[in-house]
């Protein structure tokens, strides 16, 4: 049986590419995002009394990889990026309906110029995601106490992020509305977004990621990471 699925917006967030997105929501706190829904879900009666909420699950699609296809087993980077897993009992994005979620922060939403947006804060995606559904975080039947979580029970280690006086002073000149450019780099590199693969530290190997327009380039030294550049993309 085919079903289908419609669009009902797209959210815009600081991450430009795959690499470096937090594996999990909530881990960045400083990322903001709107999702900007399309003119068939314009009308804010969408919306009446999702101010109640403080946090709201995003169901959306993994479309950079949909036409991937997808495997009965992933390698999660958890377990190293060696160990095979069953798609179900992971969250890879190689999925068999690419389909998403997120739980995320609700900051606020808008209604303006026959535009219906959503703010909120620590979601875990790319910049132009589809979104597909919009359904409130309900804490007594959504948190359960005693859930165990296989192979991710535990939050992963967090590694020092340290700038180096040129980036810092980059940093001074940077300017993004609403967002602190150190906060947001410090959180997310302080997840270790390197591959499983990769995770043995090379002083002379340099990394790179895009937030928002800007190039952020680090190297990790005695397993922290060093910022050395953020520079503005024209």
């Amino acid at each position: 049986m085919s079903i289908q699925v419609t669009e009902i917006g797209k959210i815009h967030t600081p991450y430009k590419q795959k690499f470096a997105i937090p594996r999990q929501p909530g881990l960045v706190p400083s990322a903001l995002g709107k999702v900007v829904f399309n003119s068939d879900f314009s009308d804010p009666n969408y919306l009446r009394g999702i101010e109640e909420f403080s946090h709201l699950w995003l169901l959306f699609h993994f479309h950079q990889t949909a036409e991937k296809g997808h495997s009965p087993l992933v390698r999660p980077p958890r377990l190293g990026g060696n160990t095979k897993q069953g798609v179900f009992a992971t969250r890879s994005t190689f999925r068999p309906n690419n389909i998403g979620m997120s739980v995320v922060e609700l900051v606020d939403w808008q209604h303006k110029n026959k535009q219906l947006s959503l703010t909120v804060r620590g979601m875990d995606l790319l910049d132009g995601t589809p979104i597909i559904d919009i359904k409130p975080y309900i804490p007594y039947a959504d948190k359960i106490d005693n859930a165990i979580g296989g192979f991710a029970h535990q939050a992963p280690k967090l590694m020092e992020v340290d700038f180096t006086y040129d980036a810092a002073k980059q940093l001074l000149n940077a300017n993004v509305q609403s967002v602190n450019l150190t906060t947001l780099i410090t959180e997310v590199l302080s997840q270790d977004p390197r591959p499983a693969y990769q995770s043995t530290e090379n002083p002379d190997k340099q990394y790179g990621m895009t937030l928002y327009n800007f190039n952020i380039q680090w190297r990790v030294v005695e397993n922290k990471n060093i910022v050395f550049s953020v520079e503005k993309i024209n």
